[in-house]
């Protein structure tokens, strides 16, 4: 599994909904799930994001899915970052 850094920014009808139903947060990770990636690790935020959430998925095909999924709804903007273990990164730039 890869990992994936998700910076959302709520809508104001996100807001309202997050608002009246604060459970529906979790349900968007059980939807996460059910495309194929895993919530591993979530924070709200203060700032120009409200929530960041570490999720882990199969490939960037699974995450562009899940990320297009969730914004069409309107009610959330989201930022995604690969990310990559540092000793991944140290091994790819070792001279072959």
């Amino acid at each position: 599994m890869r990992t994936f850094l998700l910076l959302s920014s709520l809508s104001p009808q996100g807001l309202q909904t997050l608002a009246t139903t604060p459970e529906r947060l979790f349900e968007v990770n059980r939807e996460i799930e059910a495309i194929g990636g895993r919530v591993v690790k979530q924070w709200a935020l203060l700032g120009a994001y409200d929530f960041l959430s570490v999720v882990e998925a199969p490939d960037e095909r699974t995450i562009a899915q899940l990320t297009v999924d969730l914004t069409s709804r309107g009610s959330a903007t989201c930022e995604t970052l690969a990310a990559i273990p540092v000793e991944e990164l140290l091994d790819s730039l070792e001279p072959v």
